[in-house]
Parts: C-alpha cells; structure tokens; sequence
C-alpha cells in the first residue's frame, strides 16, 4: 500500500482517484457502511423515497476544475438542472428567482435590473476563472488578475456586516433577499464569508446553474469509486481508523475528515503548536436536518418557487440576517433560516407514485440538541399554505444526532469549520502548506483545507499534488492524470 485515504469524502475520493491514476496502490478506509461522506443518498423517512443525507445540489460539481476534467457525464452521472436554480419567497405571495437565464432574473427585479447584471455579469462571463480563484488553495499566484480583482472587490465591498446584502447596491427586497439567503450558505452573519459564498453561488447559478444528479448525491460518490477501482484502489467500509499506527505501512496517509477527528487519531505523535491549532479550530453554526415525504408538491403561493431546484426560506434580508445572528450567539431562531431542495421538480424517480421528496435543513447552535421541525414546517408553511397536509412522514436529525452519525460534523457543523475571515486561509492552521501536517508523510484534504466546503474535490486534488511532488517524485499536473483538458 503506497497511500492510505481516511474518509471516502468527496475530496478523499478525489485524491484516491488521482493517485491510483498515478499508478500508486491507494486504499480508502471509511467509518461508515456507505461511501460518500457528504454525498449520501437513504431512504430516512419511507422505502421507496430517496433523500440527499448532506450535499444535495451540486453546481460546484460542474464548476470545480476537477470535476470537469474528471468528466461525470462520461461516469455515468447524469446532472439535472431546475429551470430555477434557488428562489427565496417574501410574505404576500412574492418571491426573488435566480432563473438560468441572467437577463431573465435581472428583468424580473425591476428597478435593480441594472444593478443585478453589473454585480454578475462580469462574473458569469469569466466564471471558470471566478471558479479557479474561488477553489484554490489560497497561496497560489492568481492566473486571472482581472477576474480576481473584480471578486476581490465585490467580497470587500459586500462584505462590510453594516452594510448588508451587497453593500446597499441593491436596493429592491426580492434582489437584497435573494443575495442574503444565497450568503447564509456560509452559515454565519453576513460579513466577507457570507459575501464572498453568496457571489461565487449566485454567479454559478447563472454561468452552469445548481443541478441534482439524477437519483442522489450518491451517484458522484458511486462514480469516483467505480473510477478508482478500476485503477486498482481499494476501498474497505466499516473500517474506523482509530490509531495512526494502523496505516503505519502506508507512505502516505491523507486525511478526509475534520481537524478534531485528525487530532484524535494522531494523538501525541502531532507537534505540540501544530495540535494546539487543530484544537483550537473553531466549529461553525449546526444544520439540524429535517427529511419529508409529500403527497404532491410543496404548494408555494409564488409560481417562480415552483420552479426551483433550491427554496431559501427565511423571508426578507433583514429576516435572515437576524437569524444568523440568533444563531451565532448561541439563540435559535423563532424564524430559523431554512434550505430546502426539491429534487423531483426534475428528478421524478425520487418519489413513487406522484409523490414527492423535500430535503431540509434550518442553521441552529452547535451541538444543539432541539428538533426544530415544528418551526420549519411552519416557516414552509408561511410561503406555501397546505404544505402541512401534504406530509405523508417526516425524520429528523438534530445537530447534536448528525455529530454522532459522522465525527467530521462537529456539533453538527456540516461546513468543515467555522467559515470566518482566519479560517478561510488558515485551514486548519495557519501554515504555507495547509495540506501537510508535521507528521513525517501525513496530510489532510478535507473541507477543514481550503477551498473549504463543497462537494468541488479540490482540496483532494491540491493535496494529491503535494503527495506526488513531496513522496513520490512524481511532478505530473493533478489534471492531467485525468486525461486532457
């Protein structure tokens, strides 16, 4: 074994695959009885009804460099995309819509027509260099200054929390509440974060739009397998690795898993500052998540939300910022701030019999303990009245249960660490190189690396290039292992 993998992530799946195309002997070990880590597919509610565990909607899948050079439609992967990518609805049957089309989203906004297109336009024309500054690992030299700066900007300038959504450049409440509840992916106040995940999200939404792939997250965890096997790795389930001396036979060991569950595992045989940084890596807000079964569609009493793949569901910018910050001082919201993906608007096989599937998932404190569903149901049913007679079942999982079901969500903290302005570079801790641990060969690839969270592999493949170059003396580009560009 020339490479052991913990964690069959989508960033350890990328590594592993990267490295056995290298003609490295990898072996993956997973804790769970599944692949996938935030890319699960189950049945929580009803047999028969599919829902995404994590990861649901994946337009960093068709953004990342990696995934588009690994190519998923020639796995098998089949990515369908809502003629909406997210909607955000307003109280007296109004909503804010990011259609596909750009100029159809700008048209609908109205007096920030103007304003919506100079914000994106400059993005989504130049979206594969927005993407590669968005996903690199933070200390490469930029090779699109331009795009750069223009992203750079607007994160500053959107970023200033006294401002709001956009620094006040947008002036409407549907455009102002469609850029804060984009931002909330961030799972924090709007600030730098939030503003710099809700353009790059916001921009891919109209430059590749926010698939699901057909039948779940799994089928991009089953196709980085399928690939790694057939380039002879090995990947054990079941297997928990407690211990580093148990891939002690491995020359590298790479990591997919949080800073805390790294820590644990490598105990005392970590540098005493570099396991005080790890330690100290601050988990952000929880998700407490909630799973339905429906007779029908949700209901939504504005027409554009029915035709979106993603609802972000918290009302006005003002709504969703003050329950960010509920939740950031340790409050839950009243009106929690919810995400909701409705995959049989185009994947009809997730449901039988007409029915339909919704995935939830509403920002709590860490390692809370509270089921929120009674709250979240209500905030759906505000928008969408008769959506409570409509559930046929419903499964939830408070932040507190998904930090037991997967050791990387700490305190339920689905997003790898808490997304402030230290963290986004100093992953897990500030170093050159935050892929390499000081342990002689080990290193970690998980969203606690940048880029941070998201279904997009490229922690996997920036640390896979550090593992040719530092172990095996292999300096071929990562990409080009995976055929031409």
């Amino acid at each position: 074994m020339d490479v052991a993998v913990v964690g069959s992530g989508p960033n350890g799946l990328a590594a592993a695959v990267l490295l056995a195309r290298a003609g490295l002997g990898v072996h993956v070990f997973e804790a769970a009885e599944q692949i996938g880590g935030g890319m699960r597919t189950a049945e929580p509610v009803l047999r028969g009804y599919r829902h995404d565990l994590c990861s649901a909607v994946h337009p960093m899948a068709l953004a990342s460099p990696f995934f588009r050079r690994f190519d998923l439609a020639a796995h098998g992967v089949r990515m369908l995309q809502p003629e909406a990518a997210y909607a955000q609805p307003l109280d007296g049957g109004r909503a804010g819509v990011a259609w596909r089309d750009l100029e159809r989203t700008a048209e609908e906004l109205g007096p920030d027509r103007g304003r919506w297109l100079r914000l994106f336009r400059p993005m989504v024309e130049r979206w594969q260099e927005a993407a590669a500054v968005g996903l690199s690992d933070m200390r490469s030299v930029p090779r699109s200054p331009v795009t750069t700066a223009h992203l750079g900007v607007r994160v500053l300038a959107g970023g200033i929390p006294r401002m709001g959504p956009a620094s006040g450049l947008l002036r409407t409440e549907p455009a102002r509440a469609m850029l804060a509840g984009v931002g909330a992916h961030a799972l924090r106040p709007w600030g730098i974060p939030a503003s710099g995940a809700g353009l790059l999200l916001a921009t891919l939404a109209h430059a590749v739009g926010w698939p699901v792939p057909e039948g779940g997250s799994q089928a991009i965890a089953d196709a980085l397998a399928a690939d790694l096997a057939a380039h002879g790795g090995k990947i054990d389930t079941g297997r928990r690795i407690e211990r580093l001396d148990e891939v002690a036979g491995a020359r590298a060991v790479l990591f997919d898993t949080g800073a805390a569950e790294l820590a644990r595992v490598a105990g005392e045989a970590l540098p005493g500052r570099y396991g005080r940084a790890l330690r100290r890596f601050r988990a952000g807000a929880g998700a407490c998540k909630v799973d339905y079964v429906l007779d029908g569609p949700v209901p939504w009493t504005a027409p554009g939300c029915r035709k979106a793949g993603t609802v972000h569901i918290g009302g006005s910018a003002a709504e969703v910022e003050a329950a960010e910050r509920a939740v950031a001082s340790g409050r839950h919201a009243e009106r929690p701030y919810v995400l909701a993906v409705q995959a049989g608007v185009v994947d009809h096989g997730r449901a039988p019999g007409g029915h339909h599937t919704l995935s939830v998932y509403a920002h709590v404190p860490n390692g809370s303990t509270v089921d929120v569903s009674d709250a979240v149901t209500a905030q759906i049913e505000r928008f969408a009245p008769g959506f409570r007679d409509r559930i046929l079942g419903r499964a939830v999982e408070t932040a507190a249960e998904l930090a037991r079901r997967n050791r990387n969500y700490a305190g339920g903290d689905i997003l790898g660490g808490a997304m402030t302005v230290r963290q986004m570079v100093g992953r897990p801790a500030l170093r050159w190189d935050p892929y390499r641990t000081p342990i002689d060969g080990v290193y970690i690839c998980s969203a606690s690396t940048p880029p941070g969270p998201g279904v997009h592999g490229m922690a996997g493949l920036h640390a896979a290039g550090r593992v040719l170059r530092q172990r095996f003396g292999v300096r071929t580009e990562p990409l080009d292992l995976l055929g031409p560009g």
